[in-house]
């Protein structure tokens, strides 16, 4: 699930990142977390991380900030393992946004909790993160959120669209709270393979 600054629907995603964000800068929480997957026969089952990032423009410019925070229930192995994964570093979906990231700020352990399912997502890390969302129902089946396919995101090429109903991000010096209501979010499962 994933949370940022931008009013709804993100310019970033219509736009293959090359839109200038809604406030001028984009502050965005991607968390992810992992059913069942591995690294080089590292287990990672039932862990969580969190990809927190500040772009100061449109994101295909470059320069963003991003800062990871992993489940404090890592051990020294799934740790590294995580980071490989989520900086691009061991290939995969994320490896094609390492050129625009121009600070890596640093990696944070805290306890990652989900909750959730459908159409309603929260997450929380420690004081680092609090964010949740809900699915914009779609008018053919409410049960189920509008999608958006065919897009350049990492996690999942087709997004559910949602608005973020609180966003409070405060770490790697990427402070943000909202609760409006009105700003982007989404959501979509994920299988990513390098």
């Amino acid at each position: 699930m994933e949370t940022c600054n931008c009013d709804f629907v993100c310019p970033c995603i219509t736009s293959n990142l090359e839109a200038v964000p809604t406030e001028g800068d984009c502050k965005a929480a991607i968390a992810m977390r992992i059913d069942k997957g591995e690294k080089d026969g590292v287990r990672l089952d039932g862990l969580s991380f969190i990809a927190l990032l500040w772009s100061p423009g449109a994101m295909a410019e470059g320069n963003i900030k991003v800062g990871l925070i992993i489940d404090e229930r890592a051990d020294e192995a799934q740790t590294a393992a995580i980071t490989e994964i989520a900086t691009g570093a061991a290939g995969g979906p994320m490896e094609a946004l390492g050129p625009l990231v121009g600070e890596m700020a640093g990696v944070e352990k805290r306890p990652i909790s989900f909750e959730g399912d459908g159409m309603r997502y929260a997450v929380k890390a420690g004081e680092l993160v609090d964010q949740a969302l809900e699915g914009v129902p779609s008018a053919a089946d409410a049960g189920k959120a509008i999608m958006l396919e065919n897009v350049a995101h990492p996690v999942n090429s087709k997004l559910a669209l949602a608005k973020a109903t609180r966003s409070r991000l405060h770490a790697f010096g990427i402070d943000w709270d909202d609760a409006s209501g009105t700003r982007n979010a989404h959501f979509a499962p994920f299988s990513w393979a390098a």
